[in-house]
């Protein structure tokens, strides 16, 4: 279907996804059609595992307002969206056009259009642009990795106790442990990941689903 959490075995994997609730026909059939449009990126999108996590996470700390930078065909925003409480919101941050067109047809026919707002601009103009009362419950970033410090800086102070953040590919393939790998990207991880942890303002633990995802609890 998509990207697998590469820590494991492609048949432990498929044993973890069997034993996990199940994507819907919406998600499979989305699944599908970025795996066939968008084939050179289609590894962007989250792995099955990960957005039942991420419904399910939602819905556990009752979450009602949610953020997301990096949107790309929508399948992780109809993941959030699905998990927020009743009257919830979600605000995707994304700049293509392209892939953000998928995303709006898939919400809609999953009945979330009322529910998402898509704001095609740089995310940090975007963030910077709210105003000074709004608050989250819960904010995922999935977008550039050069970014991810200055994405964590804006949406750390606009979470509320308690609230949560995600953040995906912290692991980027392994290469963060090979010293060899020196890419922009990479380095971009780095970075973040070592912010994140010296950040006083949340507790997170790294977990090996998809491509590793940080979990931060705001205190």
């Amino acid at each position: 279907m998509s990207r697998r959490s590469e820590q494991l075995s492609e048949a432990l994997h498929d044993y973890v996804v069997a034993h996990s609730t199940q994507p819907d026909e919406i998600l499979r059939d989305l699944a599908k059609e970025t795996a066939s449009r968008f084939a050179d990126e289609a590894d962007m999108q989250i792995g099955p595992e990960q957005g039942t996590f991420m419904t399910l996470l939602a819905r556990l700390i009752g979450a009602k307002d949610a953020v997301e930078v990096g949107t790309f065909t929508g399948y992780s925003a109809i993941c959030v969206a699905r998990g927020l409480a009743a009257g919830g919101r979600l605000l995707c941050c994304d700049v293509s056009e392209e892939w953000t067109s998928v995303a709006r047809a898939y919400w809609q026919r999953a009945g979330l259009a009322d529910k998402i707002e898509l704001r095609l601009a740089p995310a940090a103009q975007t963030l910077r642009e709210l105003p000074p009362a709004t608050s989250f419950d819960f904010a995922f970033i999935d977008a550039d990795k050069v970014g991810y410090v200055e994405y964590w800086d804006l949406i750390v102070p606009l979470i509320r106790p308690g609230g949560v953040i995600l953040v995906d590919n912290t692991l980027s393939s392994g290469r963060v442990i090979d010293h060899g790998e020196q890419g922009d990207a990479v380095q971009g991880i780095r970075r973040f990941n070592g912010r994140a942890l010296a950040d006083d303002r949340v507790e997170l633990v790294l977990l090996p689903i998809g491509d590793g995802l940080t979990m931060a609890r705001k205190l």
